[in-house]
């Protein structure tokens, strides 16, 4: 599990090595012929080394890990100069966050239908020990586990409700639903790396080229059929409530044929695309 550590500040170590490299200097300087002025000044200068190669400066927002001799030791992640153990190896692991956007994959939906569908997600390194040793490379594990995700979206669910009638939910109008299943999945896809999630969109969603002509007319037959059983539905209520108003006030007295003639008339007049070209009757209604 991830250990944070706060190591001593970096300050006084940095003054104590340029201290120690101006003594063995002037040892060096003086030494002349004295054998241990030369041996001082050996090890101030070696300790000198020493207190820099533990010297370890973390920009805001990264951290360190920090490992000896094969061992975890612990990350860093208070921004600053600090001194650790000179033997320690560190490892820069970012913790801003970062946005993916692989390219535009090609998959089947859920009733088999080729579409492209992107995505863009916004993540950030939360446990710094399982990104730098639960993974062989964490930002090719978030590039090829976010890619699988988006492909196991889309063969989860339907591009539309034409193709799945029953469909609770889909691709195109899922919406923020299709959002949050994303982000639940990569949550749960990327956790071993300690990869936080912070959103997931739909960034691109459509049928592939091969079918995107025919779907495009299907959708527009759906969409004019649907138009022209709403203008029926009002053209039937219209012609009933004509033939109602003239029985109830008594205008005119139709038989069957009459009022057939006149439904077909009027449904002729409400549902047809241009305009009637009216016709007028001079003589009585019974010529």
């Amino acid at each position: 599990m991830e250990k944070i550590l706060r190591p001593i500040s970096g300050y006084l170590a940095l003054v104590i090595a340029i201290a120690l490299i101006a003594i063995g200097v002037y040892l060096f300087i003086n030494a002349e012929q004295r054998v241990g002025f030369v041996v001082l000044g050996v090890i101030c200068v070696v300790l000198s080394f020493f207190f820099i190669k533990g010297l370890m400066i973390i920009q805001p927002n990264h951290s360190r890990v920090l490992n000896f001799f094969g061992k975890y030791v612990g990350s860093v992640k208070e921004n600053g100069l600090f001194f650790v153990n000179p033997l320690y190896s560190s490892y820069n692991i970012s913790l801003r966050y970062q946005n993916f956007q692989g390219q535009t994959l090609k998959v089947n939906d859920k009733m088999g239908n080729p579409i492209e569908i992107g995505a863009v997600i916004v993540w950030k390194v939360g446990d710094t020990y399982k990104a730098a040793y639960q993974v062989a490379n964490y930002i090719d594990y978030v590039r090829t586990q976010s890619e699988a995700a988006i492909r196991h979206l889309a063969v989860s669910f339907a591009y539309d409700s034409i193709e799945d009638e029953n469909a609770d939910m889909t691709l195109r109008d899922g919406g923020d639903r299709v959002n949050k299943i994303l982000e639940q999945e990569l949550t749960d896809r990327l956790e071993p790396a300690g990869i936080l999630i912070q959103e997931a969109r739909i960034s691109h969603l459509a049928y592939a080229p091969e079918i995107a002509g025919a779907m495009l007319q299907r959708q527009q037959a759906t969409a004019i059929v649907a138009a022209r059983t709403k203008i029926v539905e009002g053209a039937v209520g219209m012609v009933d409530l004509a033939l109602k108003k003239l029985s109830e006030e008594n205008i005119v007295v139709l038989d069957d044929e009459r009022k057939a003639a006149m439904v077909s008339n009027l449904m002729v007049v409400l549902c047809g695309e241009k305009a009637a070209t009216p016709v007028l009757n001079a003589g009585t209604l019974y010529q």
